[in-house]
């Protein structure tokens, strides 16, 4: 058994290519990009519910990493992108974040509600009088 694994083992590291597919330069970064899809995913959600530490420690997390993966021999691109793309994903948030709660996005998105709520009040108020008014002829 242990012979069979053992010429697998040089199958696979003889091709360069499935060399590194089954290699920590590809499953390393393959698996860290669930974090920015899931930052890019969050960009349409509500700014009231980003952190801002936390969008700052990850952005930070990143641009080390990014470093990381150009300091390593061989040089890993697939992880440099992830974290690029990451990095990229979490400053957005943080722009969001200080427009949000520091420079009066969240007075500006209050006020469009309540707007909303007022135009979607004489809506109903209109379309009850229509029915009032076919309903007496």
């Amino acid at each position: 058994m242990a012979a069979a694994i053992k010429a697998l083992n040089a199958k696979i590291r003889s091709n360069p290519y499935t060399d590194y597919f089954f290699s920590t330069h590809f499953w390393g970064p393959a698996s860290n990009f669930g974090i920015p899809i899931a930052a890019v995913a969050d960009m349409t959600k509500d700014p009231e519910i980003i952190s801002g530490r936390m969008t700052g420690a990850l952005a930070l997390y990143s641009a080390v990493f990014m470093r990381y993966a150009l300091a390593v021999s061989p040089k890993n691109y697939l992880l440099f992108g992830c974290h690029f793309i990451n990095c990229a994903s979490q400053l957005t948030q943080g722009y969001r974040y200080v427009q949000y709660f520091h420079m009066g996005g969240q007075e500006a998105a209050l006020k469009a509600k309540e707007l909303t709520g007022a135009t979607q009040t004489k809506v109903l108020e209109a379309v009850e009088k229509a029915k009032d008014v076919v309903g007496k002829k």
